[in-house]
């Protein structure tokens, strides 16, 4: 079958390592089911991966991607939870934790076998495309928003880096469920879409917020971390997910504990959430931002897109 994978690690180049070519095809098993991938979509964890993190030389080759929408072995449309060894799903008790790529081959492929409880019913209304968007970048965020920081209709969320897929997905799930959400970019075009996604506000990256947030989604890491300390309210909470632009140099440990922040680290959500978020999206006509749709060859191009921070909403390769 064709596949993305990881044939060997760049720490410098990750696109370097990266070949779309014919794997073997996985074979069915006990509590497993291979499904058809007819859409998966990138997450900046694909980059990672090239570059090392998370993976391991001894490895590779490895399929890339953790998110993918398709069809079960008896015909249903499904979506795929990429969280391997949570709740016990079909791999054993002492599974450690993992995401689809990092012990599993991944989704960037014409097929992609999961543990069979890792599926959940593709509602009609989403189409492939973006069903495969929910997984990683909107289900981080709906649990940061949601699970985490525990908003609620009125409540303020400042969203840092407006353009990534975590960002854009928690501003059109936070604008669709009453928030009132503040973002930053450098990029003044992303900005204005940002504004044209449901957001209340948007500033300039490091720029003074309108007022104080309840919550902060911080995905970007060093480049924005002291402005999300000073912009949350005293009590609120920081949900951090990633860190693109590195670790962040100074904790602000003194404005931390002196105005009793929260912070929680987020990686993805469960299998209840991501049904949920399917609900959600069905029922209220809530759908992800698509930046473009690629065929497998492409996952390259798309992947230089992404490393260089060009697109708004997810990247789609269509198998």
């Amino acid at each position: 079958m064709l596949a993305a994978y990881a044939a060997q690690l760049v720490p410098d180049a990750p696109l370097d390592g990266l070949v779309v070519g014919e794997r073997p095809a996985p074979e069915a098993r006990e509590n497993w089911s291979v499904v058809e991938v007819r859409a998966a979509s990138l997450n900046h964890h694909d980059l990672w991966a090239l570059r090392g993190v998370g993976l391991r030389a001894e490895q590779t080759p490895m399929i890339l991607g953790t998110d993918a929408a398709g069809v079960a072995p008896d015909g249903t449309e499904v979506v795929v939870h990429g969280v391997i060894g949570a709740d016990g799903h079909g791999v054993g008790p002492r599974e450690p934790r993992s995401l689809l790529s990092e012990r599993y081959p991944g989704t960037l492929a014409q097929y992609v076998s999961v543990p069979t409880a890792n599926l959940l019913p593709k509602p009609a209304a989403l189409t492939f495309a973006e069903a495969a968007c929910l997984p990683t970048a909107y289900l981080t965020a709906y649990r940061m928003l949601f699970s985490v920081a525990r908003l609620t209709p009125g409540q303020s969320v400042l969203v840092q880096g407006a353009g990534g897929g975590v960002a854009t997905a928690a501003i059109v799930l936070g604008a669709a469920a009453g928030l009132e959400v503040t973002v930053t970019s450098r990029s003044g075009a992303k900005r204005e879409r940002a504004l044209a996604l449901g957001a209340a506000h948007a500033v300039e990256t490091g720029a003074r917020v309108p007022a104080r947030v309840d919550a902060v989604v911080e995905s970007v890491g060093q480049a924005t971390w002291a402005h999300s300390v000073r912009s949350v309210k005293p009590g609120g909470t920081i949900a951090v997910c990633g860190a693109t632009s590195g670790d962040a140099p100074s904790a602000e440990l003194t404005r931390v504990f002196f105005q009793e922040i929260s912070v929680r680290g987020v990686t993805m959500g469960t299998r209840a959430e991501l049904a949920a978020l399917l609900a959600f999206c069905a029922r209220t006509g809530v759908r992800p931002v698509i930046d473009s749709e690629r065929p497998l060859a492409q996952t390259a191009q798309a992947l230089a897109r992404m490393a260089a921070g060009e697109q708004t909403g997810k990247l789609v390769i269509v198998p």
